[in-house]
């Protein structure tokens, strides 16, 4: 059973850095895992992915403000956020994909408040 717990969220001025971590339970190491957000009233959006190799994808919104990384070993991801904006007021998922079983699992999300 996979499980997955994301934690950092928080109330943050503009400006200033946020770090999220997200660790996933269970026996295999996912193929990617990745960040999503959804502000209120608009869609969920990718914010950056990473493999299990560490090839790192980051939506241009975040590019040059954020930096996903993981430790493979401890099954966690994390997102450093910095120069946050209020724009970046979302709930914000952990997705982990494990390919050959077909399956992606979310976490339950964590908010993070920008206040100008």
């Amino acid at each position: 059973q996979v499980q997955l717990v994301e934690s950092g969220g928080g109330l943050v001025q503009a400006g200033g850095s946020l770090r999220l971590s997200c660790a996933a339970s269970g026996s295999f190491t996912p193929d990617m895992m990745s960040w999503y957000r959804r502000a209120p009233g608009k869609q969920r959006e990718l914010v950056a992915s990473i493999t299990s190799l560490g090839r790192t994808n980051y939506a241009d919104f975040v590019k040059g403000r954020s930096t996903i990384s993981k430790d493979n070993a401890k099954n966690t991801m994390y997102l450093q956020m910095n120069s946050l904006k209020p724009e970046d007021t979302a709930v914000y998922y952990c997705a982990a994909d494990y390919v050959r079983l077909g399956e992606r699992h979310w976490g339950p999300g964590t908010q993070v408040t920008v206040s100008s």
